[in-house]
């Protein structure tokens, strides 16, 4: 049982300890999207001439160009609690460079499929949006099939659609010309620090209950084994003679 609850405590407090790692990332992330957003909108070749990381993610640009007749619908998506996909298409700018832009989240009805894709604007089009990193996860969720993704990764569409295309991607914040109706922006993460601590604390106080728990055990235990010998004792017994014996059964009386 000791050994039981020491593995026990040790595995609750290594998930406390995640959970206080996910609230330093959660914090620093907070603190990137406040820092990035209180800057100017830059062009995106700027900032997006490079691999995109964690750090890089949430200023604000701009780019310029036409969108070519590649869309992709980015499955299993949620947008402030609403369920649906996304909508991704392919701009051709007027750097030269292909981009892939992320136009807007689509919210799905209950029980129904999701929505058909709209069309792109058609001719120049300008876009201010947010700068994203490659998602990350299995490569099959970010190969296109009928041009559907669950997950979007530059590297891998640019395998696909056979080109070059700048690493990450943009979420739309506007549009000129505007998006269709259907389409709403992909909301920012939301700037708290979510249930992190108190999920740790919440494993900290298991591993607290569960010492006091076995102690009360190994407490009782001893008190019982004490208890016992005295009762041994008493009787003037000892451990080894303490033994159970069946009782023998007398033989049968012979019959004369």
């Amino acid at each position: 049982m000791g050994v039981l609850g020491a593995i026990l405590a040790v595995t609750f407090v290594q998930l406390g300890q995640w959970q206080l790692r996910r609230l330093e990332e959660r914090r620093e992330r907070n603190a990137t999207v406040v820092a990035h957003e209180s800057e100017g909108v830059q062009p995106y070749a700027d900032v997006m001439n490079k691999v995109i990381e964690e750090e890089d993610q949430w200023y604000r640009v701009t780019a310029t160009g036409t969108y070519l007749p590649d869309q992709f619908q980015v499955r299993y998506r949620s947008n402030n609690d609403a369920l649906g996909s996304e909508v991704l298409a392919v701009m051709e700018t007027d750097q030269g460079d292909t981009l892939l832009v992320d136009r807007g989240f689509m919210v799905r009805q209950p029980g129904q499929p999701d929505g058909e894709l709209p069309a792109t604007a058609s001719g120049t089009v300008t876009v201010t949006g947010y700068v994203r990193r490659n998602e990350r996860g299995d490569e099959n969720a970010m190969t296109p099939h009928e041009s559907s993704i669950r997950l979007i990764n530059s590297d891998v569409l640019s395998r696909a659609l056979g080109t070059d295309l700048v690493n990450g991607y943009i979420t739309v914040i506007e549009s000129d010309p505007a998006e269709a109706e259907v389409l709403v922006p992909v909301a920012p993460p939301a700037l708290d620090e979510g249930p992190h601590l108190s999920y740790a604390l919440q494993w900290f106080a298991f591993t607290v209950i569960g010492v006091i728990g076995i102690g009360v055990l190994v407490r009782a235990d001893l008190r019982d084994r004490k208890k016992a010998k005295a009762a041994r004792e008493k009787a003037g017994t000892s451990p080894d003679e303490a033994v159970d014996e069946e009782p023998s059964t007398p033989a049968p009386h012979e019959v004369g």
